[in-house]
């Protein structure tokens, strides 16, 4: 039971620090907070992701990127450029570290507005930490695990953003149906996201990129807007009065070209 509870804990607090912190306020700006709030859930992501931690500035390019090419050749995570989910995340993988690590730089536009703490940031990509860990996690289950199959999910606690990130990018563009017309192949794959924290509103994320609200007819919930809704009552988050970050257009070469470092 301590295992199960474990794994599904890590499990909804990674995906929440993921979808909350690194997509809407991260890539998007979708709303403000302070600067300590901003730590406290840089801190958290971190702590929450552990060995699988993904740096603010390369998911933010990473997605932004995402917006602007959906479902084209240029696509960071697009199933339609590969021809399986772990091609796919190997390739991402790929294109996040040259981000992460400053390998190559991105297109202006894709880069700018996003937070940072350099600390956190390096322990994050780095190795050493990385192993300590898997290590801490592996201690766990020596600990408290008491039936083999439990054994089953700690190699998957090793990589849970990747994971994550699998079911998302491969699923919201491959399964579930359509609300709008956005000229991709994006897909609403639950009507109540509980697995990823409303992640895979694919398809209403693509058409109002803008919006904190991931859910758009009445029978869809997406949680993490829940709790948002929640944190900007008691005056953690500003929903009200942010400046979101349009997400590029799908055109690398729109009319109307878009910065995203204000």
């Amino acid at each position: 039971m301590a295992i199960a509870i474990f794994f599904l804990a890590h499990w909804q607090l990674s995906i929440f620090c993921q979808t909350f912190y690194l997509h809407r306020y991260g890539a998007h700006r979708m709303f403000s907070m302070s600067k300590g709030w901003e730590r406290f859930f840089h801190l958290a992501t971190y702590l929450t992701q552990g060995p699988s931690f993904l740096s603010p500035r390369g998911y933010a390019i990473l997605h932004r990127m995402h917006h602007a090419f959906s479902d084209t050749p240029k696509d960071p995570h697009s199933p339609t450029n590969h021809t399986g989910v772990v091609q796919m995340m190997l390739a991402t993988k790929k294109t996040y570290d040259d981000y992460a690590y400053d390998r190559i730089q991105p297109e202006a536009r894709f880069d700018g507005g996003v937070p940072m703490w350099p600390t956190i940031d390096r322990l994050g990509q780095s190795w050493p930490a990385r192993i300590a860990w898997c290590a801490a996690y592996t201690l766990f289950y020596v600990k408290f695990a008491t039936h083999p199959w439990e054994w089953a999910l700690l190699p998957l606690q090793f990589v849970m953003g990747p994971i994550h990130g699998a079911i998302v990018n491969w699923c919201g563009h491959s399964y579930g149906y359509q609300n709008f017309d956005n000229g991709d192949k994006s897909r609403n794959t639950l009507v109540f996201d509980f697995v990823t924290g409303g992640e895979l509103f694919q398809n209403n994320h693509h058409k109002y990129g803008m919006s904190p609200n991931f859910a758009a007819r009445w029978f869809e919930i997406d949680p993490t807007y829940q709790v948002m809704r929640v944190l900007n009552v008691v005056g953690i988050i500003d929903m009200d009065g942010a400046q979101a970050m349009r997400p590029p257009a799908k055109d690398s070469k729109d009319k109307e070209p878009t910065s995203l470092a204000a």
